[in-house]
């Protein structure tokens, strides 16, 4: 299944606590969907966050977070995943 890397550039005023908190929403949802929210990185400082997804396709991830949250990414990208 292709994995994915999301990219919020922009959430002034993210802290991790609230990042967990979005990202137990996801896997509240991710199921009815077929996507896995694998992991999540935050950078308080920068009001900047990352998520990686495993989804069938884009727009499932992407449903995932809005029916979820709402709070889309501002990019999504297809990665391979190398050690």
């Amino acid at each position: 299944m292709p994995l994915y890397l999301d990219v919020h550039r922009s959430v002034p005023g993210a802290k991790a606590k609230d990042v967990a908190e979005a990202h137990m929403k996801d896997v509240q949802v991710q199921g009815r969907y077929g996507v896995r929210y694998i992991r999540y990185w935050v950078d308080e400082n920068e009001g900047k966050i990352w998520c990686l997804v495993e989804a069938p396709n884009k727009e499932l991830a992407e449903r995932v977070h809005r029916e979820a949250h709402g709070l889309v990414a501002d990019e999504l990208h297809e990665v391979t995943e190398g050690s």
